[in-house]
């Protein structure tokens, strides 16, 4: 599986040009999962829920399972997150994994960069960030000359940097 990051601070556009990304690579007969980190807490179960009854009763590992899908789910409890390397251990095999967040790993990245955030480039200090995906693309470049800089919704291109970075296309 070959494996690439979607970076940038809040509010950047991480989460559109992953959705965006998705399409356009499934589009062209690639198999695409996907990697979200969050920072906070989450559940992805309901209260009150035969599931969500199971891990508060201490289940360490709660599978979902109907004809359309499965879930499994895995409470740490008081254990560290796992890496990265551990949670796409666990993923089928597929073409490609976009991982969404993450920043601070090491896997290849775009950086999705908004002026209107006013966050700094995390590439500036980070080589894995292999280009950037900006709102003000010239003034980007103007920026980073070391690297390349694409509008941020010109997911065609950035599909086939992403494939042709990552050996797929």
């Amino acid at each position: 599986m070959k494996l690439f990051g979607v970076t940038g601070w809040k509010n950047s556009g991480k989460t559109g040009l992953m959705e965006r990304l998705v399409a356009e690579i499934t589009a062209r007969g690639f198999r695409v999962s996907t990697v979200k980190h969050a920072h906070h807490t989450f559940d992805v179960d309901q209260l009150g829920k035969d599931s969500h009854r199971h891990r508060e009763a201490g289940a360490e590992q709660v599978m979902l399972v109907s004809r359309r899908r499965w879930a499994l789910m895995t409470e740490l409890r008081d254990n560290a997150e796992p890496p990265l390397a551990d949670v796409l251990a666990g993923l089928a095999p597929v073409d490609l994994v976009l991982v969404e967040g993450y920043k601070r790993d090491r896997h290849p990245k775009i950086e999705a960069h908004r002026q209107e955030t006013e966050q700094p480039l995390i590439a500036v200090a980070d080589e894995t960030i292999r280009a950037i995906a900006s709102d003000v693309p010239d003034q980007m470049a103007a920026r980073m000359p070391d690297r390349p800089v694409f509008d941020l919704n010109d997911t065609a291109a950035i599909a086939d940097f992403v494939l042709k970075d990552t050996g797929l296309a």
